[in-house]
């Protein structure tokens, strides 16, 4: 049996949070003596019946004495008390924290009794957990099972303090996360002072009503489950409330606020207005859940997805429609935004990318509605527009978002900042906040490494420059031209190589007119978008899995419609073809001003090895780690230079994908600027190349998927760790690639 976290742990008060704890010490042997102290003799017997605790005391001062962990689990407002009776008693050692709802007053508390220097264990907490039932009897082991629990550690609490509080609590299953303790009661002053205030206002409210037993008799479920909360204990609330009465007035002012908006927009009957207001909180609502639903622990870097692909004999094939195009569905949105008049948008991707860049313009006051079957509208706001969103950006996974907001927001008149995810926030972005300050932003990265969050002030007068781009970067290019769109005379950007050309196609359909001459993109600041109608084709980025893993699959026969052949995109279909796939490119025609194509890719031929030309190299950046299992697959041996674009990627891709190969029993060598891959394969033949293995993605996408076609070759079973993040781009790729013949199996995990 493990050592035992605690010696005497105990318990002053035992109600439903207290009792639940004392289930879950108790069940896994976290403490060798469990106490309590309430003034109910009868709560400490039914306790002890119960086996929840060792011994049980009236006095707090008895329960405390030789205590190596004391939770107060009382109301908010008995804490100074409690502390104060048993302040003396308290071991040098002790860690001492509290189960309340508000921080404020406990730590004010705190002072009040111990003065300026409080105890190092003094570590507050707030698991946010509950049930409609109080009391000892009450308590449950798992209720705190997929919860959070914060903890607020002040300036004083010692870091073992918060460490073996951080182990109690992920012992009983709770995800541990740390909070400043204004900011904890100024967020739970929203999320839940405020509607339990409000369940309480609007049943005591519909009470008073003379028809009171019809208004109850016919309530639809929507009342029932917003006034459920109002059957909470009105002490305890009521203490919640004078106990964080300033958050939660503050929060009640802004509900007021809005509600006298949403009330003047129904009087009005402005029917715009009050669809964009109830389309924007229900895309919020759905945006954040859908976020924190898929990576609630993505963030601590934890793996969440795995997929496992079985080894066996699989076929590839079938005709497809691969999702939406993700760089043309992000600008449709950005330049539908900016421009005068209504945008509407078919082939969305409603990828989790995507949906951030939706998301940020929503937030900056644009009315969106959709997407729905991949049908968007957006009603532009014109060049000026954008309103200051009431928050940080969150961009998510989107290095693109970004990059290209970037532009946008230093032109703006408004302050604003951007986040990301913890893949997004290791992405350097002092290459696209250099230029931008040279024409006069005022932009702040983080740290050394230039990383997100990225700080822009508004107010900016920009002045358009003519930059030589040190590495080909279409991102960077984009966010120097969206600024020029605001800046004073002309923007001009100079490549080594050409780059994705999507911003300047985009712009010229929504009728801003561009340059571009030989490596050379120019525009005029200070014109206008009007909206347009846009057609996104289909993603040859994501389309590149489906291509590579026919490439390698003896009598595949796969036929992607609709794909977007864009020529700085052609990469993928330009190397496949020099490494002998039999691949067609057939009904070429025009969407949106984008070329798309139907492709077709049969496997019938051994693919060779070659030394990728590296004026290819910009035209695939986005589908080596794909090449790189087709590599594997071919005869001899493949070169890849010049692509140390790779290792600034969602990950480190050169390295990544070369760790997972020779895990999987491929020899190659990784270099500064791309990679040596000694392929397997061998004229005629078809066997297995892979051996099978655990792989880590590292939480990039491309990763995962190009190591899932991996399965195809493969004789055993290959684990791909950190697999949450194929929503990003490609949201129904499992789906996709299990109908082709490959065997994905989803899985989550802790």
């Amino acid at each position: 049996m493990p050592q035992p976290l605690f010696q005497k742990v105990a318990f002053i008060g035992l109600g439903l949070i207290g009792s639940s704890l004392a289930r879950v010490i108790k069940q896994q042997h976290l403490a060798v003596e469990v106490v309590a102290s309430t003034r109910s003799e009868k709560t400490l017997a039914d306790a002890k019946a119960l086996g929840l605790i060792d011994a049980g005391y009236r006095l707090a001062s008895d329960a405390v004495q030789g205590a190596d962990l004391v939770v107060l689990a009382l109301p908010v407002r008995a804490t100074e008390q409690a502390l104060r009776s048993i302040q003396p008693y308290l071991s040098e050692q002790v860690i001492l924290t509290d189960v309340g709802s508000t921080k404020g007053n406990v730590v004010a508390a705190a002072h009040a009794v111990f003065g300026e220097q409080l105890p190092a264990g003094f570590v507050p907490g707030h698991p946010i957990a509950g049930a409609e039932h109080t009391g000892v009897h009450a308590g449950r082991v798992d209720l705190f099972a997929q919860h959070k629990v914060i903890l607020t550690p002040l300036p004083s609490s010692a870091p073992w303090a918060v460490d073996k509080l951080t182990q109690l609590w992920s012992a009983a299953a709770a995800d541990v996360i740390c909070m400043d303790v204004y900011k904890h009661d100024e967020v739970l002053a929203h999320t839940s002072h405020l509607p339990h205030l409000l369940a309480f206002n609007l049943v005591e409210q519909l009470a008073n009503r003379e028809d009171n037993l019809d208004i109850f008799r016919y309530a639809a479920g929507g009342f029932r489950d917003f006034s459920r909360i109002a059957a909470s204990d009105p002490q305890m609330w009521h203490d919640i409330f004078f106990a964080n009465k300033t958050a939660i007035l503050n929060a009640v002012d802004g509900f007021e606020t809005q509600l006298a908006t949403l009330r003047q927009l129904i009087a009005s009957e402005d029917s715009h207005a009050l669809m964009g207001l109830l389309g924007h909180a229900k895309a919020a609502r759905q945006h954040f859940n859908h976020m924190l639903a898929q990576k609630p622990l993505m963030e601590k870097t934890k793996v969440t997805q795995q997929f496992s692909i079985l080894p066996g004999s699989h076929t590839f094939n079938g005709t497809f429609t691969i999702p939406g195009d993700k760089s043309v569905s992000h600008r449709s949105i950005m330049f539908g935004a900016i421009a005068e008049g209504t945008t509407h948008v078919t082939g969305f991707l409603e990828g989790e990318d995507a949906l951030a860049t939706l998301q940020a313009f929503r937030d900056m006051g644009v009315s969106i509605e959709g997407p729905k079957n991949g049908e968007v509208t957006i009603h532009g706001v014109g060049m000026h527009g954008l309103k200051a969103p009431a928050g940080a950006l969150y961009m998510g996974n989107s290095g693109t978002s970004m990059r290209l907001l970037a532009g946008m927001m230093s032109a703006q008149q408004f302050d604003s900042v951007m986040t990301g995810d913890a893949s997004l926030s290791k992405r350097p972005m002092e290459r696209v906040a250099k230029p931008l300050r040279a024409m006069g932003a005022l932009i702040q990265t983080t740290g050394e490494r230039g990383t997100p969050p990225v700080s822009i002030s508004g107010k900016a007068a920009l002045q358009g420059v003519h930059y030589d781009l040190p590495m080909a970067s279409a991102q960077v290019k984009s966010g120097i031209l969206l600024a020029g769109l605001w800046a004073a005379g002309e923007t001009s950007v100079t490549e080594p190589e050409p780059t994705r050309d999507h911003t300047e196609r985009m712009l010229r359909a929504f009728g801003y007119e561009v340059k571009t001459e030989g490596n050379r993109i120019s525009l005029q600041g200070g014109g206008k978008l009007t909206a347009t109608q846009i057609q996104v084709p289909s993603d040859i980025s994501s389309a590149a899995f489906f291509m590579v893993g026919a490439a390698i699959s003896e009598n595949a026969d796969v036929t992607l419609q609709g794909v977007g052949i864009n020529p700085t995109r052609t990469g993928i279909i330009e190397i496949l073809q020099q490494m002998g796939a039999d691949l067609t490119v057939a009904n070429q025609r025009l969407a949106g001003g984008e070329p798309i194509a139907d492709i077709r890719i049969r496997g019938s031929r051994t693919l060779k090895g070659i030394h990728i030309p590296e004026d290819q190299v910009p035209l695939a950046i986005d589908e080596f780690p794909a090449l790189f299992i087709a590599a594997a697959c071919a005869e001899g041996e493949t070169i890849l230079t010049g692509a140390a674009e790779l290792r600034v990627k969602e990950s480190d891709r050169i390295q990544v994908m070369a760790d997972g190969l020779i895990t999987m029993g491929i020899e190659c060598t990784p270099t500064a600027d791309g990679i040596i891959i000694q392929g397997q394969g061998k004229a005629g033949d078809w066997s297995n190349i892979f051996k099978g293995g655990e792989v880590e993605s590292h939480h990039d996408h491309r990763i995962a998927m190009s190591f899932s076609m991996a399965g195809l070759r493969s004789s055993g079973e290959i684990t791909i760790l950190g697999t949450e993040t194929v929503a990003t781009s490609f949201p129904s790729f499992t789906q996709l690639a299990n109908q082709a013949g490959l065997a994905i199996q989803v899985s989550e995990v802790d």
